[in-house]
Formats: structure tokens, sequence, C-alpha cells
């Protein structure tokens, strides 16, 4: 971790077990038969120094959870503590004491455009009443950070939208915060501006040891950047783990549906028929995740039966460093030695092989 002043941010020992909590949360906006739950029976805690993923469709609950942590909402009940305070207790006042401690970065950037770029930067140090000097030198520093020294003086309309995030990250990074909530901070971006932020988003969290939450509905952002993820579905945490095992063994049918979103490695049934009409041997699906060997030890298995496989179809990608997809391969052989060899693939992996009903010949 980075010594500079811009990383000042060691959590209290109150945080020890957990930089935000939320414990039985409920949250119910309006009255009587017109009244909506947002929010249901939340239980979850965010670790200091990690990055933590929400993830939802629209209406899931997710932003509303952002902003219990922040009090910008009460809670209807349970209680919601952040660095070891207890947000859902206090008063406005001692809300605004806290709110330095939380940067906040949106979907549509929020810049003030009649402001430029160090002047948005600068906006919440003088609301906090850092004197020039120091906020200046705070400023500078920023940018630097987010590789923007020579926009200072640009207006929010000269900007990319990665260049209007970036300025949106700089800021809320000003006052030296331990949490970082960013909602749907990417939803606005192509993809390739989206890997950027999302990689700046990384060394904000590995050089300034920020605890950062991501709101999203998109699996691609927690695949790339996020330690562990909720899954969220009408207002209740449905699934929640390490990313890589979500990706691996997704116990929920919504967790289901979003790594379908992200991973493409396997063909659909009107894929396997094209695969089918071009390819006659037995066609078969192979996992490859870390701890069931590669893609080299799969082939090594069947050059060991004497068996051809010829991969036809799949993809592997990283899942925080750590290899995930599957192989879908064409296999000819004598029968026997197919059967022998698809036997001690399922020793070490998982195997699916694709009959003759499902790919419909």
């Amino acid at each position: 971790m980075s010594t500079t002043s811009a990383t000042s941010t060691t959590p209290s020992s109150a945080a020890s077990s957990g930089i935000i909590r939320l414990d039985g949360v409920h949250k119910t906006f309006g009255r009587g038969a017109g009244a909506v739950t947002a929010v249901e029976d939340l239980t979850l805690t965010v670790q200091p120094g990690e990055i933590f993923g929400v993830i939802g469709y629209s209406g899931a609950g997710k932003s509303t959870l952002v902003r219990l942590v922040n009090g910008l909402e009460t809670v209807t009940s349970g209680t919601v503590e952040v660095d070891g305070r207890t947000v859902s207790a206090m008063s406005e006042r001692q809300l605004r004491a806290l709110r330095p401690d939380i940067g906040m970065i949106f979907q549509q950037f929020n810049l003030f455009t009649a402001k430029s770029v160090s002047e948005n930067i600068a906006y919440p140090l003088r609301v906090a009443g850092w004197d020039k000097t120091r906020r200046e030198e705070r400023v500078t520093e920023l940018l630097r950070f987010v590789g923007l020294e020579d926009k200072a003086r640009a207006r929010p309309a000269e900007l990319s939208g990665g260049q209007k995030q970036r300025v949106g990250i700089a800021r809320a990074l000003a006052s030296r915060p331990k949490i970082l909530l960013a909602d749907e901070c990417t939803s606005a971006l192509d993809p390739e501006t989206t890997r950027d932020v999302l990689g700046l988003l990384r060394r904000v969290n590995a050089e300034l040891g920020v605890t950062i939450v991501v709101i999203t509905h998109e699996m691609d952002v927690v695949k790339y950047l996020c330690d562990r993820v909720a899954v969220m579905e009408g207002g209740r945490v449905v699934e929640l783990g390490p990313v890589y095992d979500m990706f691996a063994h997704p116990r929920e049918e919504a967790t289901r549906r979003f790594v379908g979103t992200s991973l493409r490695d396997r063909p659909s049934p009107e894929v396997l028929a094209r695969l089918a009409a071009t390819h006659p041997g037995t066609l078969v699906t192979v996992a490859i995740q870390e701890d069931t060997g590669s893609s080299a030890r799969i082939m090594r298995t069947f050059a060991e039966h004497h068996v051809d496989g010829a991969i036809v179809y799949g993809g592997i990608t990283e899942i925080r460093e750590r290899p995930f997809g599957s192989l879908t391969l064409s296999l000819s052989g004598e029968e026997h030695a197919v059967r022998r060899s698809l036997a001690a693939l399922r020793t070490f992996t998982s195997v699916q092989e694709h009959t003759d009903l499902e790919v419909g010949r």
C-alpha cells in the first residue's frame, strides 16, 4: 500500500469485524395499501479493504441499500453500521460528520457543468472548510492519480464519458474516504472505457486501501472487479459468496441467469445442432476450472486413451486471475476408448455429454 498522503485510509479497530454491517434491515416506502418494500431482512457484512459487489436487476433494492449505508435513507427497522458507528441511529448532524468517510460515484457523473474539472474535485473540500492551499494541493494530487493533469481547466462538456467518470472518482476521493460506493458507475460507458474505469477502481482499492461497494446489473463488472458478490432479488439477498465460487457453483436461478449473461462458453441448443451436423463424433463439454486441471491435461487424457478430441466451441476467461470456462469437443475413436476417456475425465472435472436428442438429430 502506498504511503503518500493520498492513502490515509487506515480502518478503525471498530471495523475489524466489518467496515459495513447491515443486520435485519427492512426499508419500506409509503404506508398502508400503497407501501412498497424495497429491502427486506437484509443482513450482510463488508470487510475492510475488499471490493464487494451487489448485483440485481432494476427494482431489486440494490440502490436503496447504498442510500441506507450513507444515511440518505433511513431504515424502517434493523441496524446499519459503518466503521463501528451506527448510521441508522444518527441525527442529520452526525451523518454530515460521517459522510466525508464515504465517497460516492454515480452512473451519470453528477458533475457541475459550469465548473472546471479542478473546481468539481475541490467542491467537497470547499464545503468541508479546507483552505485554498490545501485544496489546490489535494486537487493536483488527485488529477495526477486519475490521469487528468492536462484537463484541470476543462469543463465537463469537453470531456469524454470515461474522463467524466474519472473526475467523479477523483471528487469522491477528495476527502480521503475509507469507503467508496459506486452505483452503476459504468452503465453509461462503452466496453473499452468501462475496462479503463474498472482498472482505476482496482488501483483505488490496491494503492489507497479504500473499501469499495459496487452496485451493478452487469456480471462482467463483478467478474473483473469484485472479491465477493451479493445477488439481490425482490429486496433480498438470495446468494452471497466469493465471485469465483458464484461462477463455478451458482445455487440460485437468479445467480445462474447473471452468470449466463457473462459466460458465453457453452453452445446453445441451436449451435449444438449445427455442430452435430458438421462433426460426426461424440460431442462433450468439459469444464475448465482452477481446481480441475488445464485444457492441456484434458487433451492429454484423450491422447492417453487414443481418442482424437477436436475443439469446436468454448472459451476460457479469468476471474480474479483464476481460469474459468469450458471447451466443447468432438471426440472420435473406438467407442470403448471414448467411454474410458470420459470416465477418466470425470475423476477430475465436470463433463456434459450431448445426446442425440439434445442436439436435435
